[in-house]
C-alpha cells in the first residue's frame, strides 16, 4: 500500500502547474517592471548606433558591430541622459568607436573614439 504523502504530491505539482498557466495568461499584456518606458532598449540603442554608423561611412563600418552598450544619468560625463555604444570591427580589432544616443529618443548626440585609461 502506497502512504497517503505521496499520492498527495502529483496533486501539488498539477495544482502547481495550473496556477503558473494561469499567472501566465493573465499577465501576458502586463508591463515588464525591468523595462523602463522612459529610454529605448539597450539592444534598440545599438542597433540605431550601427545604423548611424554605416550612413555616415557605410565603407568604413561595414563589418561594425556593437561590443558594449552602457546607460549614463545626466551628468555622468555628459550633461543629458544617454546610451553610449562601443561598437568594433568583426572580428574585434580594439580600435572601436563609441556611439552616444539620446535616451529618451535614440537622436545621435556624438560619436567619438573611446578614451583610454
Amino acid at each position: 500500500m502506497i502512504p497517503a504523502v505521496f499520492r498527495r504530491w502529483p496533486l501539488i505539482y498539477v495544482a502547481w502547474i495550473a496556477l503558473c498557466a494561469v499567472l501566465f495568461i493573465a499577465l501576458r499584456n502586463a508591463d515588464d517592471p525591468s523595462r523602463r518606458s522612459d529610454r529605448i532598449q539597450s539592444n534598440e540603442a545599438g542597433r540605431r548606433a550601427i545604423a548611424i554608423l554605416t550612413q555616415q561611412d557605410a565603407a568604413r563600418y561595414r563589418n561594425y558591430e556593437p561590443v558594449h552598450v552602457a546607460y549614463a544619468n545626466a551628468n555622468e560625463g555628459a550633461p543629458e541622459r544617454r546610451w553610449v555604444v562601443l561598437c568594433d570591427a568583426v572580428p574585434h580589432t580594439g580600435r572601436g568607436v563609441v556611439v552616444e544616443l539620446g535616451a529618451a529618443d535614440g537622436r545621435l548626440l556624438r560619436i567619438r573614439p573611446p578614451v583610454a585609461d
